[in-house]
């Protein structure tokens, strides 16, 4: 099982996802608009590594006459700011794709880049915007030139999974200082080896199960007329439910469909069939017979967490 495992992370890891963007039409000198930006990027990375070379493709083209820096970038999604710490693959997953969550991904007042994205929910590539102004403070927490703001998000999203599948946080603080280092610069430079020889040290092995599997629930809702909602929703969920609860002679094996139901019943009133809701991980439908454990070795992101989008059907 461990190479299978292995062999999965890997190819999870080498997916990738083509965008297209765009700088922001206000931003731009040019009245047709500027050239975009085509890159196939892995979906497991961060769309703030793009800034610097795309501020370097674009910088002909900007308005302002003020010194622009990289960090000053953010981007959006049919007048959405994008949330710079979700890996681009949950993005793609949370905004795109059928079903009625998708229309509510428009925001009134801001319709810069959605005549680019109409009617485009799973088209391929991704068409997002750029912008270098007017930082949605409300939305996006600031980045810095160091990307320490970067780093500090990541490395507490690692420590807060290693917490929940060890019930103690000894195997990151275990780590050594420069360990710490390689596991940020292989996500920074998207070296899987690097990341795979550090990774496997926080994991427990294949005879001691997790405490709890390290899930978060992605539920895109409509909050309101003016702004779209992303409903995030976590619990404990630990490997084997206990037989005072599953209510059978002995343990019972948690699966994503169990999970599902405990946590969002309303949607999956079924622990086995999809029918009201699809839940999507990596851009893929995940079988409900699949064991949680099983699938947050495997197939986790690189922060440690099972990120679940629940796709409601039309």
């Amino acid at each position: 099982m461990a190479a299978a495992s292995q062999t999965i992370r890997q190819q999870i890891w080498e997916g990738r996802l083509p965008l297209q963007i765009n700088l922001s039409r206000a931003e731009c000198r040019v009245f047709d608009k500027a050239e975009p930006y085509i890159i196939s990027f892995p979906r497991l990375s961060y769309l703030p590594f793009l800034l610097p070379r795309l501020l370097d493709f674009f910088k002909s083209y900007l308005i302002e006459s003020e010194p622009v820096y990289p960090y000053q970038g953010w981007f959006s999604f049919e007048g959405v700011p994008l949330k710079w710490h979700y890996p681009v693959g949950l993005l793609y997953d949370l905004y795109t794709g059928a079903g009625p969550s998708a229309s509510i991904y428009s925001a009134k007042g801001q319709d810069d880049d959605r005549d680019l994205n109409h009617l485009s929910q799973g088209i391929l590539p991704w068409k997002l915007t750029l912008h270098f102004q007017n930082w949605p403070d409300q939305e996006l927490v600031s980045l810095d030139a160091e990307e320490r703001v970067m780093h500090d998000f990541f490395m507490n999203s690692v420590k807060e999974a290693d917490f929940v599948r060890n019930g103690t946080g000894k195997s990151i603080m275990a780590l050594s200082r420069e360990d710490s280092r390689k596991l940020w610069a292989s996500i920074q430079e998207h070296s899987f080896q690097t990341f795979h020889r550090v990774n496997s040290t926080l994991l427990p092995n294949l005879s001691t199960p997790f405490r709890n599997v390290p899930l978060r629930v992605y539920l895109p809702t409509a909050s309101g007329l003016e702004k779209p909602s992303i409903k995030v929703v976590q619990s404990q969920f630990p490997p084997k439910i206990p037989a005072s609860v599953s209510g059978g002679a002995g343990q019972q094996v948690q699966t994503i469909g169990t999970a599902l139901n405990s946590l969002i019943p309303s949607l999956f009133p079924d622990a086995k069939a999809t029918s009201i809701a699809t839940p999507i991980l990596h851009g893929a439908e995940v079988p409900m017979n699949a064991p949680v454990e099983e699938v947050g070795r495997c197939a986790a992101y690189a922060d440690g967490w099972l990120n679940v989008v629940i796709r409601v059907h039309e």
